[in-house]
């Protein structure tokens, strides 16, 4: 009997791993039905399974709620294995205050979490004048430099679901809080693949965004910089975006281990 219940367990523990290669592999969110082409597992047992991942925080619902990605832990520990020794984690580190030396601003990298942007690591500026936010401070999607190039890599069907769903609030004069207007904003970021955050989430401050993508062109992290008004304005803070896509992409050569 305990034989019996070893099995099972690890016939599960052996599914479940599928599932999580399956959707991590996948360039798109992927549904129970799209998940199960690969595995041919009775329904019940599949959407059991894809609950059970979600509910372990490995998984969770796209965007746009039509299908499953990697949620927290997946990609906390895809991004440690990225970044698997202390050479590696010292070297990004040392990338983002090269990049915030130059800059003379803070600069973070970001990884989506769930319907908000979450800093993963983060260089202060040396000024006092600055955002006062830490690395695992979650922040949302419409108003961040980093959120809105997120939130631009989706499909316009994806997007208009993904606006219907979020609680746009307003944090400043500035937030754009409506669907509606965030349409031409996002459609210009998708093709400039810069995130631009005009005072939208905190009154005179601004911030710029540029993705990181894997050899695969898939965005999996997004560096950003962010400055008070009082000491750059947008258009400077623009101006920068060369020094920060070279960041980009050497961050992203360093986190594959190229």
């Amino acid at each position: 009997m305990a034989n019996d219940t070893s099995k099972t367990s690890n016939s599960s523990i052996k599914r479940a791993l599928q599932i999580i290669e399956i959707v991590a592999n996948s360039n798109q969110a992927m549904t129970a039905t799209e998940i199960n082409r690969h595995l041919q597992l009775p329904k019940p047992t599949i959407h059991r399974l894809c609950a059970q991942l979600v509910e372990e925080d490995f998984l969770q619902a796209s965007l746009d709620g039509k299908g499953f990605v990697c949620a927290k832990k997946l990609n906390n520990i895809a991004l440690s294995v990225l970044s698997n020794n202390d050479f590696h984690r010292a070297q990004r580190h040392r990338i983002l205050e090269n990049l915030s030396s130059q800059l003379g601003e803070t600069c973070n990298i970001a990884v989506l979490d769930g319907d908000m942007s979450v800093y993963f690591d983060r260089v202060e500026t040396h000024w006092p004048l600055r955002a006062q936010l830490q690395v695992n401070d979650r922040v949302p999607l419409h108003c961040t430099a980093s959120g809105k190039l997120f939130l631009s890599e989706l499909s316009s069907v994806q997007r208009a679901r993904v606006l219907q769903r979020l609680p746009l609030t307003q944090h400043t004069s500035n937030t754009l809080t409506s669907a509606q207007a965030l349409k031409p904003e996002l459609s210009r970021i998708k093709k400039q693949q810069i995130g631009v955050d005009n005072e939208e989430f905190f009154q005179g401050m601004i911030a710029v965004a540029v993705p990181i993508r894997d050899s695969q062109q898939r965005m999996f992290a997004v560096l950003a910089m962010h400055a008070p008004t009082a000491r750059i304005s947008l258009e400077q803070a623009l101006d920068h975006t060369p020094l920060m896509r070279q960041a980009a992409q050497d961050l992203a050569d360093l986190m594959e281990g190229s």
